[in-house]
């Protein structure tokens, strides 16, 4: 089967993340080049690729059949087209957009060329949620009654890993943190249900001295298959709360999971009670190199695996475009409704 030849557009803590998990693909994988940030060049040689000084020569490479997004969220329009353009397959950096009109572009580009659009939602290559997806649909929870999701994290700890993204995360073209942190939750409990979001409340604020943008939402949704749904993003906390880096936990009409996205998932049941039923290696945030560690890079690997395998017509878990837009679109509509005071239809 023919190699991916890959490029990346970014050099920061997700453009490495990528470079990483391409290089360890080496029989199904190849990672050519690299442009954009002051790391590029840097880290092309660090990966035995090149360096692409420009987007324009990066995306006009025929050796290169994909691209994977990695730059802040307000430059994925621009870059994704070009890629699409130029005849690539894109893997995208979740949130897909800041707008739901550029998601349409990128989806009605792809559909015209027969390409691929995927979003990266690297939660559905962790060991807990495709467990978790997996005890849903063998009806061990039964009918799912009501979700919460958490992603609670610190601002100041945002670049520990080596891609410090506390300047362009205070812009605000980049919207706020909920669309950085929530589309994974939104995307999990889509993935794991089948449902799909069809109304949203919720109460937006801003709690960082000098952040010019959303940093904190607590907000409500309606699933279609009758789930109600809490959910809490912050990037304002003053701490680490320990298992909160991405909490998922649902509860059904047979049994309740509680899911650490990077640690132990518990089962209860009237049955057999509390139960441990899988377990997520820990990373931990204050090693920069963990973050290029198997605890949280196969599932990098696993998602790039996927996406190649999507290239390849074979069958694929891999977040599509449809799936990044169906995240974006609730995470909008979270902000819509703080702002308006009115509760969300997106039927």
């Amino acid at each position: 089967m023919k190699k991916i030849r890959f490029g990346i557009t970014g050099s920061g803590y997700m453009g490495r993340t990528h470079a990483e998990a391409i290089k360890h693909l080496s029989t199904t994988a190849e990672l050519v080049a690299i442009w954009g940030g002051t790391r590029a060049e840097g880290l092309a040689a660090r990966c035995g690729a090149a360096y692409e000084p420009t987007l324009e020569g990066l995306m006009k490479r025929r050796d290169i059949d994909a691209i994977v997004v990695t730059t802040p969220h307000q430059c994925h329009v621009k870059e994704v087209m070009l890629a699409l353009e130029g005849g690539k397959h894109v893997l995208i950096e979740k949130p897909m957009a800041t707008k739901l009109e550029d998601c349409d572009l990128m989806l009605a580009a792809a559909a015209k060329r027969g390409l691929i659009t995927a979003v990266a939602h690297n939660l559905r290559f962790r060991i807990n949620l495709p467990k978790l997806r997996q005890l849903i649909q063998e009806g061990t929870l039964g009918k799912v009654q009501s979700m919460h999701f958490s992603m609670i994290r610190q601002l100041v700890n945002a670049g520990n890993f080596g891609g410090n993204k506390t300047g362009w995360v205070n812009q605000p073209e980049t919207v706020g943190f909920v669309i950085d942190g929530l589309p994974h939750g939104v995307d999990a409990m889509r993935w794991v249900t089948g449902a799909e979001v069809i109304r949203v409340a919720g109460f937006s604020r801003t709690y960082t001295p000098g952040r010019p943008i959303e940093d904190t939402t607590v907000g409500i949704m309606e699933y279609s298959n009758g789930a109600i749904c809490s959910v809490h993003t912050t990037i304002a906390s003053h701490g680490d709360f320990n298992g909160e880096m991405a909490r998922l936990m649902i509860c059904g009409d047979r049994g309740s999971v509680n899911m650490d996205g990077f640690g132990d998932m518990h089962l209860t049941d009237r049955e057999q009670g509390w139960r441990l039923v899988s377990t997520q290696p820990p990373v931990m945030a204050d090693d920069p190199e963990s973050a290029y560690k198997i605890g949280r890079m196969l599932a990098f690997q696993n998602q790039i695996q996927s996406f190649i395998d999507g290239i390849h017509g074979k069958p694929s878990h891999v977040a599509t475009g449809a799936d990044g837009r169906a995240g974006l679109a609730a995470c909008l509509a979270m902000l819509t409704s703080s702002q308006s005071g009115r509760v969300i239809d997106l039927r």
